[in-house]
């Protein structure tokens, strides 16, 4: 079917936006290389995973800890978010009243809209003295983990219910012709059609969760070290960064870009792993 010079015209700009898109993906890499580099060229990457500590001053550059702390508050928040933003968007869309359900939803686009600083302000004012009473000292890394769910739930209960959405209405009407109960049509039709949605607001969310910076400033504690527990106090990525970058100079400049290499490289892994899910899913 031949396509008409409107469709043309559609299908030349998507494809520039696309190249636009990847192009600034590849600038900002060049950009983290290029800022990394005076220190690369001089201390080797290994250096960065086997040094004793995290000294810039005196030539210590040790990120795990730091990466750690990242990794842990992450899967920590998407393990807590994803079934409850699921679950959220299966209330909203096949149970709650129609009323009922519009205005969830609004509540819950309220929430995503609230600003980082505060849900941080709130953790830490709120939520840590509550955990401190448990096992001080309050800021930690268990602290970090449910702002980080808190502020990510959103993100998935939305893009889970427009997935929901999503699902072609002949799927509804054979299940209904098929006489299946709403739980079957929820496990057996909806959840599986909407599977790659529902896979892509994780993935959207954990991104949000790993290069969240104010928050975890305020809650987590600020301490390098490697965490052995949820009460532990740490230091994400992001958090070194804003901390240090202010007066940060020469190798010690360069090191905190090796950091946002690192986070870079994170996402993209884990980008690539989602889509390496998907895939076999797919072919299941």
């Amino acid at each position: 079917m031949s396509l008409s010079r409107a469709d043309r015209q559609l299908a030349v700009l998507l494809r520039g936006c696309a190249l636009l898109a990847a192009a600034l993906v590849l600038l900002i890499l060049l950009f983290l290389l290029k800022e990394s580099w005076p220190v690369l060229q001089h201390i080797a990457l290994i250096r960065f995973v086997t040094d004793a500590s995290w000294h810039p001053v005196e030539g210590l550059y040790k990120l795990t800890p730091m990466l750690s702390a990242t990794c842990y508050s992450t899967l920590g928040a998407v393990l807590l978010a994803t079934p409850l933003g699921i679950a959220s968007a299966l209330f909203s869309r096949y149970y709650a009243p129609s009323l009922l359900a519009g205005c969830y939803r609004r509540l819950i686009e309220l929430l995503a809209g609230i600003p980082s600083v505060v849900c941080g302000f709130w953790g830490l004012t709120t939520l840590a003295p509550l955990i401190g009473h448990l096992h001080p000292p309050g800021v930690s890394l268990l602290t970090g983990i449910l702002v980080l769910t808190l502020m990510i739930l959103p993100t998935v209960a939305l893009t889970a219910d427009s997935a929901l959405a999503a699902v072609p209405a002949a799927y509804l009407r054979g299940a209904a012709a098929l006489g299946l109960s709403r739980w079957g049509l929820i496990s057996g039709i909806t959840l599986p059609a909407a599977r790659s949605g529902i896979t892509a607001g994780v993935m959207l969310a954990a991104g949000r969760a790993i290069g969240e910076t104010m928050a975890m400033l305020m809650v987590a504690g600020n301490v390098v070290q490697q965490p052995h527990s949820l009460f532990d106090s740490v230091r994400t990525l992001t958090a070194n960064i804003a901390l240090e970058m202010a007066y940060a100079t020469g190798d010690h400049r360069a090191a905190l870009f090796v950091s946002g290499l690192a986070l870079m490289f994170t996402v993209l892994l884990l980008v690539g792993t989602a889509e390496l899910i998907s895939r076999k899913r797919r072919y299941v």
